[in-house]
């Protein structure tokens, strides 16, 4: 009987956007990183370039995108995109505060809030995505990632939903159950992939994010 080799998942959040420091929910939107986010990239990047990374993958969205190139440029590699690792569409909630999602939207807004993972969102620019739809799409992109590429070490850059997603599946968390973690820009979060799917290994590295100010003081 052959081994069963497992496959390492660098799962990472995109850097700050303006609108994650004014809570504006993003979705599809393509926000780019902002003066914040670009200084977390740089210092991800300088964080796993000791690191072995076979793979590097992000969203299509400049936010994700933009934090990749910083991690691919240390390990000489691609960005390879993926549209399955965007974030939820919210469908008319994007480009809004999350207080003007509550006032033009109050039925859907309560819906949300209360975790009806089979709500449907109103309709905006993009068609939005009930969350049971969006974790579908989400860890199916993971596992798809990690069936591709058998015992390598990935790095995904992607988005707070679908490192929450991934968190859910991998400790199988009922959907409907409050997100009491933490989900932080630019972390790192590690998930192995065996037959058995998706498995956490640690959660929220941001130790790196703390060596500018570190650097400054010495």
């Amino acid at each position: 009987m052959s081994a069963v080799t497992n496959t390492n998942i660098l799962l990472i959040r995109h850097g700050e956007t303006a609108w994650n420091a004014e809570r504006r929910l993003q979705g599809h939107l393509d926000i780019a990183l902002n003066p914040e986010g670009e200084r977390q990239a740089a210092l991800l990047g300088a964080a796993l370039a000791g690191e072995r990374i076979d793979v590097v993958a992000a969203s299509d969205l400049s936010r994700a995108r933009q934090t990749a190139d910083a991690i691919a440029r240390a390990h000489g590699l691609p960005v390879q995109i993926d549209p399955a690792l965007r974030e939820r569409c919210y469908g008319g909630f994007e480009g809004l505060l999350y207080t003007e999602i509550a006032q033009r939207f109050p039925l859907q807004f309560a819906a949300w809030q209360a975790r009806d993972v089979d709500a449907v969102l109103p309709p905006g620019v993009n068609r939005g995505e009930t969350f049971r739809q969006f974790h579908q799409r989400a860890t199916g992109a993971l596992l798809r990632w990690a069936k591709a590429h058998p015992g390598k070490t990935l790095a995904l850059v992607a988005h707070g939903g679908v490192l929450e997603c991934a968190y859910r599946s991998a400790l199988g968390l009922a959907l409907e159950s409050p997100r009491d973690f933490k989900i932080q820009n630019a972390s790192v979060n590690r998930f192995t992939v065996d037959s058995g799917g998706l498995g956490l290994a640690s959660w929220g590295e941001v130790e790196h994010l703390r060596q500018g100010v570190l650097d400054e003081l010495s």
